[in-house]
């Protein structure tokens, strides 16, 4: 409840001062935060605290309250409101940070709120900082009626106008329902605390009372649920602290603004060591499974791969490391899910990351081995080609430095699309059993020699002879760099030598398209 705080004769006005911080730190009051503590979360100030550099903390706004008198909420006013906002530092650099204190009215957004907020934002856009929200909120502050909505509305344009200027990250920490879950949705990564916090539009008991299907609060918008299923979140962690740490971890790769670069460290690992570890963990059989990270890791600087996405299609994986101390974007086909396959949510997941990394200015390093899209009457209907084709508009869009490596296979459109010369990638390599084709060998022959194998007498040999004879024509690296498609055809071990010598070099790339606002991705 709201208390009076004037000046007492006794107090001096630095007493007053620091009595009023005491009072606004304690949120929604003690008995509060303890019903926090016992559902296993943090307040807003502790998790501000244990997120940023120990005493870099400079706070916003600390005694702004609501001034709504509707449905006594003027007996409802607590210094600060429902969020904390300020700047602080992580590892030394600067970034700004508001958390949704649910101990107060159970973090709902109201016009004071959305002000605190949106005053955060602008100020990190003029800063050129990056922004992190840490979501705890029940949604809109019905009290407060339009003037909610509207809160809700200028934080959304903020985000947007945001985006592709500075990093923004999402923390969510507990519930975060109706309008409170479109503004971390229009950040660029989402990081979810495991069983205290869900994303919904609508709950379990609205669901069941339109559509009468019965689903619990986690099954509908738990963090396993958006990181899997839906997509919504990049990253799970099991407590609010190690997804605190998650996103301490996240911001090192990434510049603080467009116009800067990300930034460089030195990793102790030699730029020019060699992988012999690569020919062991690639089979030379097509169609046998590898679990693609273990490629990436032997290629980048040890132990700085950092996946994001991890949970959600995972016949893709994309994720942030180092190359000689440069922070690089990792896009890769994952062999060990569907095969590696192209389909409807790895390309969107696939476009989305290749765009962020093109706003920031980290180049993308694609190691390829797909034998195609997904097959598939769901897969058409639910339009694969409008999805695929945001894949394509993002590579081809791209201005940063792009740097392929086909390890084993690529047929098709997805040769194509998996950041090929001809969409503007600047160095591509193969290695020396990588397969180029319209189609692999074996629907090729089928569809070549189908008059052929229908009158052989032992067709499965006949087949597995002519493959062969396939693989050997048209099936191979060494045609595509006859055309100058591949730039060189180069042995495993060798890769990451030769990626660090170009990302070095391409460091000074410029690229300048025609004046436009934008163009038209295929959404």
């Amino acid at each position: 409840m709201s208390e009076e705080l004037h000046r007492t004769a006794e107090e001096s006005p630095v007493e007053e001062l620091r009595r009023r911080r005491e009072r606004a730190h304690l949120g929604g009051g003690e008995a509060r935060i303890e019903r926090q503590h016992e559902k296993g979360k943090l307040t807003a100030c502790e998790r501000v605290d244990y997120f940023l550099d120990d005493g870099t903390f400079r706070e916003l706004d600390t005694f702004v309250e609501h001034q709504s008198t509707n449905f006594d909420m003027a007996e409802k006013r607590f210094p600060g409101d429902a969020v904390v906002t300020g700047r602080g530092e992580v590892d030394g650099r600067p970034v700004f940070v508001f958390a949704h204190d649910f101990t107060v009215l159970g973090g709902s957004v109201g016009e004071a709120v959305a002000d605190k907020v949106c005053k955060a934002m602008d100020m990190a856009v003029d800063a050129g900082v990056p922004v992190v929200g840490l979501n705890d909120s029940a949604g809109a502050r019905i009290q407060e009626g339009v003037d909610s909505l509207v809160g809700f509305a200028r934080i959304f344009r903020r985000n947007t106008k945001a985006s592709g200027l500075v990093p923004q990250i999402s923390g969510i920490m507990g519930p975060c329902a109706g309008g409170a879950t479109y503004s971390p949705a229009l950040t660029d990564f989402t990081v979810m605390v495991e069983d205290t916090s869900h994303m919904m539009i609508t709950g379990p008991n609205v669901i069941e009372t339109v559509t009468g299907e019965q689903i619990s609060k986690d099954e509908l918008g738990g963090a396993t649920t958006h990181a899997s299923t839906s997509g919504v979140a990049h990253m799970t962690a099991p407590s609010e602290e190690a997804a605190l740490d998650d996103i301490r971890h996240l911001l090192s790769y990434l510049p603080a603004n467009h116009l800067e670069d990300p930034p460089r460290y030195d990793t102790g690992d030699d730029p020019a060591r060699s992988c012999e570890a690569l020919s062991a963990i690639v089979p030379e059989e097509p169609r046998k499974p590898y679990d693609v990270v273990d490629v990436v890791d032997e290629l980048v600087d040890r132990e700085t791969f950092f996946e994001v996405h991890g949970g959600y299609a995972r016949n893709l994986v994309v994720g942030f490391a180092r190359l000689d101390g440069r922070p690089v974007g990792i896009v890769a086909n994952q062999p060990r899910a569907n095969a590696g396959t192209l389909d409807i949510d790895s390309s969107q997941k696939g476009a989305r990351f290749v765009r962020f990394c093109d706003a920031f200015n980290l180049p993308v390093v694609t190691l390829v081995d797909v034998p195609g899209f997904m097959p598939g009457t769901d897969q058409e209907h639910n339009g694969i080609i409008r999805h695929g084709a945001k894949l394509i508009y993002a590579y081809a869009e791209a201005t940063v430095p792009l740097a392929t490596v086909i390890t084993r296979k690529a047929y098709g459109g997805a040769y194509i699309v998996m950041g090929s010369k001809e969409l503007g990638a600047d160095v591509n390599y193969a290695w020396p059993g990588a397969e180029m084709a319209v189609l692999g060998p074996r629907g090729a022959v089928n569809i070549l020699y189908r008059d052929e194998l229908r009158e052989a007498e032992d067709t499965d040999a006949r087949r597995e002879t002519l493959m062969d004879e396939y693989r050997a024509e048209f099936a191979n690296p060494y045609k595509p760099a006859q055309r100058g498609y591949i730039d060189d055809v180069i042995e495993p071990q060798e890769t990451r030598e030769r990626l660090v010598e170009d990302l070095a070099l391409l460091e000074r790339k410029r690229a300048d398209g025609p004046p436009k606002d934008h163009g038209n991705i295929p959404l």
